[in-house]
């Protein structure tokens, strides 16, 4: 008598990494919004650096609560990295960026970022380029040309404006791909710690701006630096070294594609910008160029 053996149970998909990488794209999308507000009564270099004190606190506190040490040896070289490309760079260069284009804008353009990341990705980490890949970058950077012409008749700050964000992604890009090796070696939550700690360092020069801007700052300015520090940058930038410990930074830079859609409802419910149809266009074009990039060729089925 043979018995039928039973089927293999599904596996189950785990759920947390997916979360994690979901509540990053909220709160980086309310980021752009939050930077538009406060920009106005904070410098590019004092609002980093009051974010990344705001955060530093916020981690330093978690990290003593739960007891977490000093991150490994081998750990530095991205936390390093990290912090002074994303934690550091990027903050400056973006807040720069928003006192140019509105804030939907300069989060289509930022959004070059993950085409970036998936170049240096498979340059660096050998994470693999298909054609399909590349053939996103190009309707990616077609899409980030379109909204700098959108922009151009606006003058040349709003120029400016776009060459600032498109430093963004780059920086963003360049911390990415540092800080990957660096969670094969240490947890998402201190690599996210110190990485912001070393940005903080590198932004110490603005003290002075910070201190002095903070003294004639409406409090609602302040607030949004304080929010802009505790969620976006502690609790955000921490479920996403989570989730990138759990996938390849190629993959994971693309869920940010979703944050330019999300920023665009934000801006006109809260700051009432909505951008021109021209530069719309140009960032459903780096949409676009990722929806190409992330579809698999299908498979014969035998």
């Amino acid at each position: 008598m043979t018995t039928t053996p039973a089927p293999a149970a599904a596996p189950t998909r785990d759920w947390r990494a997916p979360a994690a990488a979901s509540v990053t794209v909220a709160l980086w999308a309310s980021a752009f919004v939050s930077i538009r507000s406060a920009g106005e009564a904070y410098s590019p270099g004092a609002l980093a650096l009051g974010r990344l004190l705001a955060g530093s606190l916020t981690l330093g506190v978690i990290c003593l609560v739960r007891r977490e040490g000093f991150p490994t040896r081998a750990a530095w070289p991205g936390i390093i990295g990290s912090g002074l490309l994303w934690f550091g760079l990027y903050m400056v260069v973006l807040n720069w960026g928003e006192r140019q284009v509105d804030a939907g804008t300069a989060a289509m353009v930022v959004n070059v970022g993950p085409i970036l990341i998936a170049l240096l990705g498979a340059r660096l980490l050998g994470e693999g380029l298909p054609r399909r890949l590349v053939a996103g970058l190009v309707v990616s950077f077609a899409g980030a040309a379109v909204v700098g012409l959108s922009m151009s008749g606006q003058g040349g700050a709003s120029v400016l404006g776009v060459l600032l964000c498109l430093l963004a992604a780059a920086a963003y890009a360049g911390g990415v791909v540092s800080q990957k090796p660096a969670l094969r070696h240490d947890s998402a939550l201190r690599i996210t710690a110190f990485g912001c700690l070393v940005g903080t360092a590198g932004c110490l020069p603005f003290s002075g701006a910070l201190v002095s801007e903070a003294a004639d700052a409406p409090l609602s300015a302040t607030l949004n630096m304080v929010y802009l520090g505790v969620f976006p940058t502690a609790l955000a930038f921490t479920t996403w070294a989570y989730a990138l410990a759990r996938t390849t930074a190629g993959r994971m830079g693309a869920t940010t594609y979703a944050v330019p859609a999300l920023v665009v409802v934000m801006s006109w419910l809260l700051l009432d910008e909505v951008p021109a149809a021209l530069t719309v266009a140009g960032g459903l074009l780096c949409l676009a160029g990722v929806a190409v990039s992330r579809t698999r060729a299908s498979r014969p089925r035998g």
